[in-house]
C-alpha cells in the first residue's frame, strides 16, 4: 500500500491490488479512513471522518488530483 502523500495529518495512499478499479485515493488519520474517486472527485466511502474533515480532505484531493492520477498511472502502468 504505497503512501503517496502526507499532509495535514492525513496519509493518502492506494492499495497495490486495485488497478482494475477507476483511479481513486484512500486517506486515513488515526482510526478514520475514506476513499475518493479521482476522475470526478467524489467521496466513495467514509468511516470515521466528520463532515468538516471530509470537506478539508476533498479540498486536498482537488489540489493534488493531478499528482494522485500521475502516481496511479505510474504504479499501475496506465
Amino acid at each position: 500500500m504505497p503512501t503517496i502523500l502526507r499532509i495535514g495529518g492525513f496519509r493518502f495512499f492506494f492499495y497495490s491490488n486495485e488497478g482494475t478499479e477507476p483511479p481513486h485515493i484512500h486517506v486515513e488519520r488515526a482510526d478514520a479512513v475514506a476513499k475518493f474517486w479521482l476522475e470526478t472527485i467524489e467521496l466513495s466511502s467514509n468511516y470515521g471522518f466528520n463532515s468538516k474533515e471530509i470537506r478539508q480532505i476533498h479540498e486536498l484531493v482537488e489540489e493534488n488530483r493531478a499528482f494522485f492520477i500521475s502516481k496511479w498511472n505510474e504504479h499501475f502502468g496506465n
